[in-house]
């Protein structure tokens, strides 16, 4: 405690306080000493891209802050998370015992946020959300302090049904890798799909992360659907993308997909990608001027263009600001943290939103058509739409 700094800010009543032992009030705490925040995201390997998107968006939102939260100067603590969820219980520990961080932000992949779910939970720490999509960690197992800024894997499919069936698609067959984050996306797209009249013929898999779709191309042209819906993501995407493409499935039978299916897969894919329509909630070319403003800061701080995990990780940093400065900076005020945070409206790239009950975006989702290797948004698909929040039941 800067006692000498205190007493030119505070005045003598504060001296007589603290030489006789009584607590500090909170703002004077606050003023004393760094807000404490830890980074656990994946550096390196195969999330390595959106773990940097996410810091640097995170960074950005504190930046246009002035570098504090609640007049507090801020101290960083990073983990490499190394997107294995071996090491997540142990990670996240660290972090909050060892460093002692008042937030943790993280992550992108959904097993390793499960770890830092159970710390959470049974810590009390701050935890913010910037990607992994996981049901539970706003479902069954929300917690007050536990909030995300993207989305469920359920989301952005809630509003893939509806579109394709305006578009006269009746008969769709699903195809996905056999793993939580595909069974998630189809949960999404079956309730989404089946109540705007579609009918579901077939629901094909194969194990993560296998990339021999061939024989399940083979059966998808036999089946002759009137549309084609999936999930998948990274090399995966891309590559089933060049697949579907090549097997000549493009020119009969449309494809859609979450929208994880284009991002930053465009160059990897080529024109196997053209036509694929997407449902997100958000696109680079989102035709906004907030969206613009960002983008054009983001590029001038990093030299690079920004994608869907930098805005989710931009408004990391916006909520925790929201929050932070509601309570002065005083991050133990728990009670007035979360309700700052549960109120809190995010004027972000890619639309305003607020959170659900269960501390999940409730969000616009846009469709999107790739053209000329960029995903152009072409409509809204659903309005503020927002997770069931099944089974979730807040302490």
């Amino acid at each position: 405690m800067n006692t000498r700094r205190l007493v030119l800010t505070r005045g003598a009543a504060l001296i007589g306080a603290a030489s006789t032992g009584l607590v500090l009030p909170s703002w004077a705490q606050a003023q004393g000493s760094k807000l404490r925040v830890g980074l656990m995201l994946p550096f390196t390997g195969t999330f390595a891209q959106p773990g940097i998107a996410i810091e640097n968006g995170f960074r950005l939102a504190l930046a246009q802050n002035g570098d504090k939260l609640g007049g507090r100067e801020i101290e960083f603590f990073k983990v490499d998370d190394e997107s294995n969820p071996a090491k997540g219980v142990e990670n996240a520990t660290r972090l909050v015992q060892r460093d002692k961080v008042d937030v943790l932000v993280g992550t992108v992949h959904s097993g390793v946020q499960m770890g830092i779910h159970k710390v959470a939970r049974e810590s009390g720490v701050l935890n913010l959300i910037p990607n992994a999509g996981v049901h539970i960690a706003t479902r069954a197992q929300c917690a007050p302090n536990v909030f995300r800024t993207s989305f469920t894997n359920a989301q952005p499919t809630l509003a893939l049904g509806k579109a394709m069936v305006e578009k006269g698609h009746k008969k769709a067959v699903w195809i996905t890798w056999s793993y939580a984050a595909g069974d998630e996306a189809f949960e999404g797209f079956e309730q989404s799909y089946k109540a705007a009249g579609g009918e579901i013929v077939k629901k094909l898999a194969l194990p993560f992360p296998n990339v021999e779709f061939q024989a399940l191309l083979t059966e998808i042209a036999s089946i002759k659907p009137d549309a084609v819906a999936c999930f998948f993501a990274g090399g995966g995407a891309a590559k089933f993308l060049r697949d579907y493409h090549a097997a000549g499935l493009s020119k009969s039978i449309p494809l859609y997909g979450s929208g994880f299916l284009t991002e930053g897969v465009l160059d990897a894919a080529g024109d196997a990608a053209n036509g694929v329509l997407t449902t997100l909630h958000y696109s680079d070319s989102l035709d906004t001027p907030r969206n613009k403003q960002f983008r054009l800061e983001y590029a001038k701080a990093f030299k690079l263009q920004p994608d869907v995990y930098a805005v989710q990780g931009y408004d990391a940093g916006l909520l925790l600001v929201k929050g932070a400065n509601a309570v002065k900076g005083d991050i133990n005020n728990k009670q007035a943290l979360y309700a700052a945070l549960r109120s809190a409206e995010i004027d972000s790239p890619r639309g305003k939103w607020k959170m659900s009950p269960s501390h999940n975006p409730i969000q616009d989702i846009y469709l999107r058509r790739v053209e000329n290797r960029e995903n152009k948004v072409i409509g809204i698909a659903g309005k503020a739409i927002a997770d069931p929040a099944t089974g979730c039941r807040m302490a």
